[in-house]
């Protein structure tokens, strides 16, 4: 039986309140009050009453969708994995925003790349209405309840030890990807992180093996799938459990389910010829090479095929750590065949390309830094203007080129970093200078300009040098199996069916282990013929 205590002081307290009434509001202050609770009173908790609070946003029916999941169905745990340009920032943003107007999340840590983390900030504080800032070298953990910072100096001391030592209500992780290996510190610092709802953003959860998105759902739901020896030996990643699993954290929309009209993707090849002193060149690489006993001239054909800046300072470097002084060996005279070159057939056709668009902006892809810095000379030299973007800068400077391009340069040269987070609707023509030969690190690229928000067709040009082996992997690889068409989105899980640790290293073994040419179209005959054999069961089954 409960005991009953008698409140012997509310009779004094309530006629002391009634005497001297200016302790009590307003009835003006009340309606104010209740209006203010009124409009913050969630009536369902099936509803979000964020999107209220948002009339200027125009949100998609699948982000819409992948916001009620997560807060509803996943407790505020999950990894969006939508195809690149579908708005995982957004879809991210409307769970924070929704978690905020409900009171139950206020200190939030976001970590996201460097050429990410201002764009972050723009879109949570001009889209979002979220007081979100951005992480400086003398910033206060304790006291900055929503705060963006990269990876790097969050896990640099002190800031690790500050970032360890607090509660945070939602972490968020942009391009998760990058923590795929369960030995990195990376990995370790963020699976340290005292989190309650914890969102990872990727548009590639599996990259090269299955256990890639093994170690990211370690990260939602420790203990989730097992342990890594036991999900190593049991699952496959045709297996149905797993499957259902994994859909239970994970969200994936892809590009043909969204219901989104997208703009069209022209794929053109612009093939180029060498001169007969660069084909001489290139053949020459091969024997010098192998007078050397160099393990393997691959990675030396390809930087030809890029440019003759790429290829002469990789051998060189190559030459002075071995300390090759004989200047009588081929790859000496091939060093100085390269010195006599004149401009590189590749280059010139790219600039043509440009003069023939009518000033219409062009984003360049290459893989060598030594060919962006020639590509920029020779487009001066021809009055085009352009701009460099690499890793390394920092984020001031990445926002900088992005700037430039949007209001000045015709051209944006870019490595591979601008194939992550970069959003470039204001151009619609993409050169893969450089084909790379893992079609994952393609539609990150395309991914920067083919987006939710592009209001014209997207050009993509694909230059590749005849009688080379960029030729081979054009048609065998690309061209055979449609990948700018059809099969990219499915890529990821193709690969893990075939147990494929690096698609890259696979081709560059064919090469290296082919005796011939006829060898090496053979063997990657054979591997686009299994991709493609895959890729239809996949059609089968989802139909």
């Amino acid at each position: 039986m409960l005991p009953i205590v008698k409140d012997i002081d509310f009779l004094t307290d309530f006629t002391e309140t009634i005497d001297n009434p200016s302790q009590l509001a307003t009835w003006e202050m009340f309606q104010q009050s209740y209006q203010i609770a009124e409009t913050f009173k969630v009536d369902s908790f099936h509803t979000l009453v964020s999107m209220n609070f948002l009339p200027h946003m125009k949100f998609l029916p699948h982000q819409v969708q992948c916001a009620e999941k997560v807060i509803q169905d996943m407790s505020g745990r999950a990894l969006l994995a939508d195809e690149v340009g579908l708005g995982k920032t957004i879809e991210a943003g409307l769970i924070l925003k929704e978690y905020l107007i409900r009171g139950v999340v206020k200190k939030v840590l976001i970590l996201a790349p460097a050429s990410l983390v201002n764009q972050w900030a723009l879109e949570l504080n001009q889209k979002f209405y979220i007081p979100a800032v951005t992480a400086g070298k003398r910033v206060n953990w304790e006291h900055s309840n929503i705060i963006i910072a990269t990876m790097d100096l969050a896990k640099r001391e002190p800031h690790r030890s500050a970032i360890l030592n607090q509660v945070y209500d939602m972490v968020i992780i942009d391009e998760a990807h990058k923590l795929k290996n369960h030995k990195t510190k990376n990995y370790q610092f963020v699976q340290a992180l005292q989190k309650k709802y914890f969102l990872l953003l990727t548009a590639t959860p599996v990259q090269n093996k299955l256990t890639d998105i093994f170690n990211l759902i370690s990260l939602l739901k420790p203990g989730y799938l097992g342990t890594y020896e036991n999900f190593n030996k049991k699952h496959q990643s045709t297996d149905p459990y797993l499957k259902q699993l994994i859909q239970q954290v994970m969200i994936r929309n892809r590009r043909e389910e969204t219901g989104v009209q997208w703009t069209d993707r022209h794929v053109s090849t612009i093939w180029v010829d060498f001169t007969e002193e660069e084909l001489n060149t290139y053949q020459k690489i091969d024997d010098g090479c192998r007078d050397l006993q160099v393990v393997s001239s691959i990675t030396y054909k390809r930087e030809f095929c890029s440019s003759r800046e790429a290829c002469y300072l990789s051998l060189k470097k190559w030459m002075e750590m071995k300390e090759l002084n004989n200047h009588e060996t081929t790859l000496h005279h091939v060093l100085k065949n390269i010195e006599q070159l004149p401009h590189h057939a590749k280059a010139l056709k790219l600039v043509e390309l440009i003069k023939n668009q009518n000033n219409e902006k062009f984003i360049v892809f290459t893989e060598y830094r030594a060919t962006q810095i020639y590509l920029q000379w020779l487009l001066q030299q021809e009055g085009i203007k352009s701009v460099i973007f690499r890793g390394g800068f920092k984020k001031g400077k990445r926002d900088w080129m992005r700037q430039l391009f949007h209001d000045h340069a015709q051209a944006m040269i870019a490595t591979e970093a601008a194939g992550e987070g970069i959003n470039l609707q204001f151009c619609h023509n993409l050169v893969n200078y450089d084909l790379p030969w893992n079609p994952m690190r393609l539609e990150q690229r395309i991914g920067r300009i083919h987006r939710f928000g592009q209001e014209h067709d997207v050009k993509i040009f694909n230059f590749a040098i005849r009688n080379t082996m960029e030729e081979h992997v054009m048609n065998l690889l690309y061209n055979k199996i449609n990948l700018f068409e059809n099969v990219i989105g499915q890529l990821d899980q193709i690969l893990s069916k075939l147990d494929m640790k690096n698609l890259e290293s696979e081709i560059s073994q064919i090469f290296s282990e082919s005796k011939t040419i006829g060898e090496t179209k053979i063997k990657l005959d054979n591997l686009t013929s299994v991709i493609n054999s895959l890729a239809e069961e996949q059609v089968g089954e989802s139909v």
